[in-house]
């Protein structure tokens, strides 16, 4: 169970490190338990069959095939435990802040808290993207190449390997925000360096765009590019406004100690006199 802290607020290493095993036990153990949940989801709604509709019509037989014996048990199990994954996201980032937040200031809390839901919602926002609009979108226009001597036989492997890889490519791709922030709060960039670099940034994302998208697909870069300049500037003007407080508590505490020292050469003036 998690270790009590000392009257005076602090912990040993060993508690430190004590506390952190019954953290991973617990987020282990969520996982497991929601990886349970995810099967009996999975085989309940028929999550394989959801998943397949952007591809299904498009097939000549309306049916995906698979080569191995063992790949629609592989298939669903991929999907239980991603499915299991996501379920126990909420309670494993729980317990990353429960170990963290002793050691935070009131200020820093309020912080965390806010990048952690942030943090999950744009990884959720990134995934439906990719789901709902990319992936239908892009099947067509791939599809749309074949010919009469050219018919797609895709396995449900392959498809189903192409869909994770674009969900997850999203949802990652969508943490820039927090990144772009954290390295703002801790002074690593600052807005004007942002602004400043622009145009090498719209490269960049470019060029990581087409890195991360499975195959040579334009549409695709294309399709998780702009999002990720959308999200960049955001990003900016969010850099912005953290770099415009942290300016402000700068001045604050440097009014305060400019003000304690007078204080105390008062004091020191008036006892020598």
């Amino acid at each position: 169970m998690p270790i009590p802290k000392s009257d005076s607020g602090e912990m040993p290493f060993l508690d430190h490190l004590e506390e952190l095993r019954w953290r991973i036990i617990y987020s282990l153990g969520s996982a497991l338990v929601a990886i349970g949940i995810g099967f009996w989801v999975t085989l309940h709604f028929d999550l394989v069959a959801i998943l397949a509709k952007p591809i299904v019509p498009l097939l000549p037989d309306h049916s995906l095939k698979y080569t191995h014996p063992s790949d629609a048990f592989s298939i669903t199990l991929n999907t239980a435990m991603t499915c299991g994954l996501v379920l126990a996201g909420p309670v494993i980032l729980y317990q990353l802040w429960l170990f963290l937040a002793p050691a935070l200031h009131p200020h820093e809390k309020r912080v965390g808290i806010g990048v952690l839901f942030a943090g999950l919602l744009l990884f959720i926002s990134g995934a439906v993207l990719a789901y709902v609009v990319v992936i239908p979108l892009a099947l067509p226009w791939l599809l749309g190449f074949g010919s009469a001597t050219m018919q797609p036989l895709i396995t449900a492997e392959e498809y189903f390997g192409f869909v994770f890889s674009m969900v997850l490519t999203f949802g990652v791709s969508f943490e820039l925000p927090i990144v772009i922030l954290a390295l703002s709060a801790l002074g690593i960039v600052t807005p004007q360096f942002l602004s400043h670099y622009r145009r090498h940034a719209v490269v960049l994302i470019v060029i990581i765009g087409a890195f991360l998208t499975p195959g040579d697909l334009i549409w695709t870069t294309i399709a998780l590019s702009v999002p990720l300049y959308l999200l960049y500037e955001m990003s900016v003007a969010a850099a912005y406004v953290v770099y415009k407080r942290k300016q402000r508590r700068l001045a604050r505490l440097d009014a305060e100690a400019a003000a304690e020292r007078a204080e105390s050469e008062k004091a020191s003036s008036d006892e020598s006199e």
